[in-house]
């Protein structure tokens, strides 16, 4: 697939990362179409952030780089899901995963 057609929508498009091994969904963030080509340029997952304005590596500041195994693309091809192994834990706190705030459990 062509990464131009990703971006048709939107300049930027939400990215699922998910343990490669767990499946356990580890964060979301935003890609552009040149954090696409790095990604895979690289292997390692590149974002682009909304608050500073600029793309990032993830993992170049505290060595927990997210490793990609595999890119897949949603039926409208305006979401990403990269399968990544992660080198440590991917959230800024510390935890493995992005998610764990617990809100509401429902029946």
């Amino acid at each position: 697939m062509e990464i131009k057609t990703l971006f048709q929508k939107s300049e930027l498009i939400p990215v699922i990362i998910q343990d490669a091994d767990t499946k356990d969904v580890l964060m979301l963030g935003f890609t552009n179409e040149e954090a696409v080509r790095r990604t895979i340029a690289t292997h390692t997952a590149w974002f682009y952030s909304r608050s500073r304005s600029c793309l990032w590596n993830k993992g170049e500041t505290s060595g927990h780089f997210l490793h990609v195994k595999k890119m897949i693309t949603d039926c409208d091809t305006d979401t990403l899901l990269y399968l990544c192994k992660p080198d440590g834990p991917t959230c800024h706190t510390g935890h493995q995963s992005c998610f764990f705030h617990e809100m509401e459990e429902f029946e």
